[in-house]
């Protein structure tokens, strides 16, 4: 990720991230870095929420959240960050008004349209990273897409009925076996035909589930803007959630004839 200035922290922040700081491999610098990254985030549901709360609990200092959908009674079950008294309200409001409450740090921009390639041509400049907790194909592979075109980092994750997965692309940049890092398309080749893979409205989703994955998701985006450990470039995790079993597919570029 590009560096951005550092931002002072002060004594109330040193003291909400003490636990954070007390860690030698984030420290004061790492919150730093947490505090001066812009995050975008596509949807406020049910990957959408864990993601936002535990970014705002971390101290990114600038969320994006990207949500044409109001809230719902049917959403409560899953989407976290929304409560009761925020039904009809817009996810990104509900969210907002969450996030503020947990942490008045954050700064939150919200764009109440749906993410594609317009929206990331005109937005996306502005945030560092882009964090892709849609459900539907359209917009994860315009994601994957405007991701690789901008030269943003992508932490994308899905859920279906009691398995989930996620997994983290930055397609313009080389390993260290100078080879390019692999694409969404290079995982998966073309969206299935519409009607084909029915949504979690017509087949039901465990609410926990999505927890688990946002939490993942949320987790891969600190170690990329802290610059820690070894993020899920080239890497599929998959779980299941009824045999508490964690996979990992690994994954390449097919076409090495990109140029750089």
């Amino acid at each position: 990720m590009d560096e951005n200035p550092a931002l002072p922290l002060s004594m109330e922040e040193i003291q909400r991230y003490q636990r954070h700081i007390l860690l030698p491999e984030i420290g004061g610098a790492g919150q730093q870095k947490l505090k001066a990254a812009r995050v975008m985030v596509i949807g406020a549901g049910g990957l959408g929420a864990p993601v936002l709360q535990y970014l705002a609990a971390a101290g990114v200092g600038t969320l994006g959240i990207a949500d044409d959908d109001h809230v719902s009674l049917s959403n409560l079950q899953r989407q976290v960050i929304h409560d009761t008294g925020t039904i009809n309200l817009q996810k990104t409001q509900s969210a907002a008004k969450a996030i503020a409450g947990l942490n008045p740090h954050v700064r939150v921009v919200q764009f109440e349209e749906r993410f594609d390639a317009a929206f990331a041509a005109t937005h996306l400049r502005g945030f560092d990273l882009l964090i892709d907790g849609s459900d539907n194909f359209d917009t994860r592979y315009a994601a994957a897409d405007a991701a690789d075109i901008h030269q943003r980092p992508l932490v994308t994750g899905a859920v279906g009925r009691f398995e989930g997965s996620l997994t983290v692309l930055k397609p313009y940049e080389k390993g260290s076996d100078g080879q390019f890092y692999p694409r969404y398309r290079d995982l998966f080749p073309e969206k299935p035909p519409a009607g084909l893979i029915p949504n979690c409205a017509e087949t039901g989703i465990i609410g926990a589930l999505t927890g688990v994955i946002g939490t993942l998701m949320a987790m891969e985006a600190i170690k990329l803007i802290v610059g820690i450990g070894e993020p899920l470039v080239g890497r599929l995790l998959m779980y299941n959630s009824l045999s508490a079993r964690f996979d990992m597919v690994t994954y390449r570029r097919r076409d090495q004839n990109r140029k750089g």
